[in-house]
């Protein structure tokens, strides 16, 4: 174990601070474990999520500190899918969960993490990581102040590193990552946009509005606020001259869900929380020694709502492995594939049904379809709906 006096040499380095870098730092800091956090925004700071969280995680998060039981949440559970035709149904979720803020939920983790210890670099923005296969083997990884261009490059040493950084990152394109190799398609270009909103909806509800080439949801967080978040093709945005509000315009209020919020609600960000070049594919879940979590290791479709909890999931699985690595009681390659099979086995499916049920919200005349065909069948939309949320971890 390094000592945390030993500035510039860590037990483990974090590669981004959303849920799944945050809680794995906590809980190997917990442990006495020199941690590093390296995270390219400064807290606190808006995400583009949908801000929905399922129960399983809610027994974790409050085991890392948060105390999700005084915060009077929205407790959500049930679910409205529509059709961009209008058509919806509404079902009980089977097991539900809750609304907060990435915004609320990340700058507290931010300041747990700090309290028992982490190292974090805010304004940080990592350039290279190298796995250095001397010895017992190390990492470098070497960042810059992401906020000051010019600044010069700085180097730290880990004995690990796990990349937490989301979606997309310069360090998939330098290693070369097969999802990234990919030719635009039907799974990997698409663009995320989020807004909060003052809006009159049940608190208990959760609803997914699809329209041409994409879909909104729209769910109650903290103070009285809805996250509006939706996916879609970064065709749609092309189409529509490179203009949000003419593509929210012309496709998204095509659906008349849709057409009554963007009309009725009012809009609390002068701007929107946007992103791009999604992707859906696959992923390796190691790279170079680099173990991935949320986003990184695979990205469930936003429709199915529930990447927070397996960001959440995914790192108390890691931190089962790396704390035995570091500890000196498994060997690296012995944590790397344990770490492998145990992610494919809580999530492999979950992401899978993910994809099929993406697939039915693609173009207008199918997800018509979908929705109308499903309505009669109650069981099997909670069956889906089972199918992409695990149990409590």
């Amino acid at each position: 174990m390094i000592e945390s006096t030993n500035p510039g040499k860590y037990d483990m380095a974090i590669v981004g601070g959303g849920l799944a870098g945050l809680a794995l730092s906590i809980q190997l800091a917990k442990e006495g474990f020199s941690v590093v956090l390296l995270e390219k925004e400064k807290y606190p700071f808006h995400r583009v999520c949908g801000e929905y969280i399922s129960f399983e995680s809610w027994n974790f998060l409050e085991e890392l500190g948060v105390p999700l039981s005084d915060w009077d949440l929205p407790l959500i559970k049930q679910v409205m899918v529509s059709a961009p035709n209008g058509n919806s149904l509404e079902q009980p979720l089977p097991l539900g969960g809750f609304g907060i803020s990435r915004y609320t939920l990340d700058h507290y983790l931010y300041q747990i993490a700090v309290r028992v210890g982490v190292t974090v670099l805010q304004e940080s923005k990592v350039e290279e990581v190298v796995f250095e296969n001397g010895g017992v083997g190390r990492f470098s990884v070497s960042y810059h102040s992401a906020s000051l261009a010019a600044s010069p490059v700085q180097v730290l040493i880990a004995r690990m590193v796990c990349g937490c950084y989301g979606k997309r990152s310069n360090l998939d394109v330098k290693w070369k990552r097969e999802f990234v190799q990919q030719k635009p398609n039907k799974l990997n270009n698409y663009i995320g946009v989020k807004y909060h909103v003052r809006y009159s909806m049940p608190d208990q509800l959760i609803a997914l509005h699809n329209f041409s080439q994409g879909y909104c949801g729209i769910s109650r967080v903290e103070d009285n606020r809805y996250c509006l978040c939706y996916l879609t093709t970064a065709n749609n945005l092309k189409k529509s001259n490179n203009s949000i509000d003419a593509m929210e315009s012309s496709i998204l209020q095509q659906n008349p869900h849709l057409n009554k919020i963007f009309s009725e609600a009012e809009f609390l960000f002068q701007s929107p929380v946007t992103i791009a070049q999604i992707s859906f594919a696959k992923k390796s879940l190691v790279e170079d020694h680099v173990l991935m979590l949320g986003d990184a290791a695979g990205m469930i479709t936003p429709l199915c709502g529930n990447g927070m909890s397996m960001a959440l999931h995914a790192s108390k699985l890691a931190f089962e492995f790396t704390r035995e690595f570091l500890a000196g009681a498994m060997n690296r390659d012995e944590m790397e594939i344990r770490y492998q099979m145990e992610w494919k086995k809580h999530f492999a499916r979950r992401l899978q049904t993910g994809r099929f049920i993406q697939s039915m919200f693609g173009k207008t005349w199918t997800s018509n379809v979908f929705i109308r065909s499903m309505k009669p069948f109650p069981k099997l939309t909670r069956s889906l709906i089972r199918q992409t949320h695990g149990e409590p971890f």
